[in-house]
């Protein structure tokens, strides 16, 4: 309990720092042509952009400094120093510092998007191997409605570091295609963060203490690093977090979940982004038109954002475009107009869906609307994970 203070402690003076560093450095980013322009806004000011690197820098520091006092009994007996619990933190810090370097990169040199689902694939292999030296668990309990089927459990081998592979690339991801409104990315991580925290903190009862413990040990620093972003990144924002920040806190989320053994309660805090992923299927893989920006429109004249639309050539379509469409119009998912020669629809995100059932709205209101669904979406997995949790095992 006494390292959990002293890690809170730490958390506070990362937030403070974290605070005061960012309007410090941040023409730095710009005198060196790390800057944007925000398209929701009249103004045309220089907004510094990748300010996730600085976060992530004071994060990782954090946990640096911590190392010696969460293993600090231990040092001194060196015959029982717990290697494999040493290990899991150097995996998941080496991860994390991956994934702070090639989102740096990414957000400098604009890498492509099969590069961004690569990256993540590699910078989880620490993770990998540590779980594999460390647990190499590759069962899981099979649900009862599924039991007379396949059994209480299930072996799947190698499928399993496939699965955890697909957990680093899919967290990654998206928190960064959910994005690019004032606040959204850095409020829904914050939120996710914290749900994480409660959930530790519920469990650090149970036969999980030492997994627990590790993923407050993440999580603490983290919530801390990121309110402060968030401090200076909420409407009207002053700067951008970048991939950078997506990356790093993807990585983060993918590390407690992968080696604290909880990763389906994960997902289920990613309910918002699985919605948002599955709902921009059709434009992700190009099936459907897909522009470089699927930002909101904003309109000058009332200081409102309209959903940003796409263009379909009814020359290009075929019988999958057309099923898609059918589909998307008996739910209702989409805003269609149609003439002799196209069909214009909504682009498929979660932030245009919002636009198209609550009407046109500000930025503010927008990323506020959607950071509640957020947190609705984190009360529904704390009532599938504990009041209906045991109709599944």
């Amino acid at each position: 309990m006494w390292s959990i203070i002293i890690l809170i402690f730490l958390s506070i003076v990362s937030y403070l720092l974290t605070d005061e560093l960012i309007p410090k450095i941040k023409n730095l980013f710009i005198n060196a042509g790390l800057f944007g322009i925000d398209l929701c806004k009249v103004s045309k000011e220089k907004i510094p952009e990748a300010i996730g690197v600085v976060s992530g820098c004071v994060f990782l520091v954090t946990i640096f400094m911590f190392i010696p006092i969460v293993f600090g009994n231990d040092l001194m007996d060196r015959g029982n120093f717990p290697h494999n619990e040493f290990a899991e933190l150097l995996a998941a810090l080496l991860s994390i510092c991956c994934m702070l370097l090639l989102g740096f990169a990414d957000d400098v040199l604009n890498l492509k998007w099969r590069y961004k689902l690569l990256l993540p694939t590699v910078a989880s292999l620490p993770l990998l191997v540590v779980y594999y030296v460390n647990f190499n668990s590759t069962t899981f309990i099979v649900p009862i409605p599924l039991r007379p089927f396949f059994g209480n459990s299930v072996n799947i081998g190698f499928l399993y570091y496939i699965y955890m592979g697909m957990l680093a690339v899919f967290c990654t991801n998206a928190i960064n295609i959910l994005a690019g409104i004032n606040g959204l990315e850095v409020g829904q991580s914050a939120i996710i963060a914290m749900s994480i925290i409660i959930f530790d903190i519920i469990e650090l009862r149970g036969d999980q203490f030492k997994a627990h413990s590790f993923s407050l040990h993440i999580m603490i620093p983290y919530l801390a690093t990121t309110l402060a972003l968030l401090k200076h990144n909420w409407y009207p924002s002053k700067v951008f977090v970048g991939d950078t920040f997506c990356y790093v806190s993807g990585m983060t989320f993918a590390v407690v979940a992968i080696l604290s053994h909880f990763s389906k309660t994960v997902l289920l805090f990613f309910l918002p982004q699985i919605i948002n992923f599955v709902y921009s299927v059709p434009q992700l893989f190009h099936i459907i038109p897909c522009p470089r920006h699927r930002l909101p429109k904003y309109s000058a004249e009332t200081d409102l954002l309209y959903p940003s639309k796409t263009v379909i050539l009814k020359k290009d379509m075929n019988m999958l475009h057309k099923y898609i469409l059918q589909v998307l119009t008996l739910f209702r998912l989409v805003d269609k107009q149609e003439d002799d020669g196209c069909i214009i629809i909504n682009n498929m995100t979660l932030i245009n869906l919002f636009l198209i059932k609550l009407g046109p709205m500000s930025e503010v209101r927008l990323t506020s609307s959607l950071l509640v669904f957020q947190i609705l979406c984190t009360c529904i997995a704390f009532i599938v994970r504990y009041p209906m949790a045991s109709y599944f095992y």
